[in-house]
């Protein structure tokens, strides 16, 4: 039975729906595990329901086309990846004022779009692929474990395993090749938390680490969420692209 359907590498690979797409291939393997759950797609914590998201099939594209063509001229520059003596792959910014516009969805398919050209492109240099490439860290999601661990009276055997996830979520954050920071303008978050997350940009622009941010809030307003300087260092080397209109994601759900 074809795997083409199940594996990102489908619209690159000469063997999709051939005899030798199958759940054993090592390809698809080593981007999505045995029986899809594992591989590279998973270890980058991209969440389940982008995990086959790609710039070609994203459901965003019809909605916001202006974006997608700045997108498609940007996801070219992922070759320099391979030339370390090249010019920087810049950031992207992916903004809205309303949410559900298709910033996420849009932010996944660009990083498993990175994740399918170093895969390949690594393969053709005869390297071995990296095992993390890329990293998605969803905000409220990584906020949430901290506020698990730091409300009073939480039992230690709850607290520590909610602390060691939340770690290791910053470190991968700090230091993956590209990365996902998905809606970064949390106003509410408590000065702790901010200064995680300032820690995790301030390193990734530091490093010259290429990201994608998404975002309700205007990059010109980010010093409303962290201070004046690292809003300017993310507006650094870094190319915004505005989302229009209003959520689709009710619409989305009923067409589907």
């Amino acid at each position: 039975m074809s795997h083409a359907d199940k594996c990102i590498l489908s619209q690159h690979c000469s063997l999709a729906n051939g005899p030798k797409c199958n759940a054993i291939c090592g390809s698809y393997i080593a981007l999505h595990g045995h029986n899809g759950a594992g591989g590279r797609t998973t270890t980058a914590g991209v969440p389940a329901d982008y995990r086959m998201v790609t710039l070609q099939n994203s459901p965003a594209r019809g909605d916001q086309p202006e974006a997608y063509a700045l997108i498609d001229k940007y996801v070219t520059t992922f070759k320099r990846q391979f030339d370390e003596e090249g010019e920087r792959i810049k950031s992207l910014y992916l903004y809205s004022d309303s949410p559900g516009t298709g910033k996420t969805t849009s932010a996944a398919a660009v990083l498993n779009d990175y994740m399918i050209r170093h895969y390949i492109g690594s393969i053709q240099r005869n390297r071995q692929p990296l095992e993390r490439p890329a990293y998605f860290l969803d905000v409220n999601a990584w906020q949430t474990l901290f506020l698990g661990f730091n409300r009073a009276n939480v039992p230690r055997e709850t607290a520590e395993p909610l602390a060691a996830r939340y770690y290791a979520m910053e470190a991968q954050a700090k230091s993956a090749p590209f990365a996902v920071l998905d809606d970064i303008g949390v106003r509410s978050a408590s000065e702790a938390f901010r200064a995680d997350m300032h820690a995790v940009i301030n390193e990734r622009v530091t490093s010259g680490l290429p990201t994608v941010y998404t975002s309700n809030v205007k990059i010109e307003e980010l010093a409303s969420v962290f201070d004046a300087r690292l809003a300017d260092r993310v507006r650094d080397m870094c190319i915004t692209i505005e989302f229009k209109g209003g959520s689709k994601r009710g619409l989305r759900r009923s067409a589907s």
